[in-house]
């Protein structure tokens, strides 16, 4: 990870999963450690890590909620960015198991000259979880955003957007689990977690 930018990460760890069938989502276990805790191993190059969602024995982390909890993205990433002092920020969803630090010194690296980088999926989707940011620029942005989407908080920012190609994990980085089938997937395809990978 480049030394001379250093970042804090936000990972976003609430809302209400219903599409599996209302449990707690980054809890769950693929792989024998938790969907969080395997998004948090990926930031371990952050200064501050925040999670924004219910507090928990693991990961080690700055836990916060929004207010009111459940309220959506948009008021969890004011929740998370409150915490932020680094110039740059890390903002993650809690359940890409397949998504690696080097994928984010990538995003980091990318972002050079920009207001920040965000992750592509397969299909050409920009993937908002994904991405890092000029804790300037996004403060910025948030303070003139009254809407509930954050693909209308962040595509104004004009963030370079990576390739999957250009990933670590190329289109599978961003693979997130919000449906059975898909954390069906992640358990029967997902790496054993190496030791450094490890989190407190």
């Amino acid at each position: 990870m480049a030394r001379t930018r250093s970042f804090d990460a936000v990972i976003l760890a609430g809302g209400a999963a219903r599409r599996l069938g209302g449990v707690d989502k980054p809890g769950l276990d693929v792989g024998g450690t938790t969907l969080v805790e395997r998004v948090a191993a990926a930031a371990r190059g952050a200064r501050r890590l925040v999670i924004v969602g219910p507090e928990r024995s693991r990961p080690a982390a700055r836990y916060v909620r929004e207010d009111p909890p459940g309220g959506g993205p948009v008021p969890a990433l004011r929740a998370g960015i409150a915490q932020v002092d680094a110039p740059w920020c890390a903002v993650l969803a809690a359940d890409m198991p397949f998504f690696t630090a080097a994928d984010l010194e990538r995003l980091l690296a990318a972002a050079e000259g920009a207001n920040g980088a965000v992750a592509v999926d397969a299909e050409g989707h920009p993937q908002w979880l994904a991405g890092i940011w000029s804790t300037h620029a996004l403060r910025r942005a948030l303070a003139d955003y009254a809407g509930r989407s954050l693909r209308g908080l962040l595509a104004p920012l004009e963030p370079v957007r990576v390739s999957p190609a250009d990933l670590a994990d190329s289109g599978i980085a961003v693979f997130d689990c919000d449906t059975p089938e898909a954390l069906a997937r992640a358990r029967a395809t997902v790496r054993p977690p190496r030791p450094d990978e490890a989190t407190g």
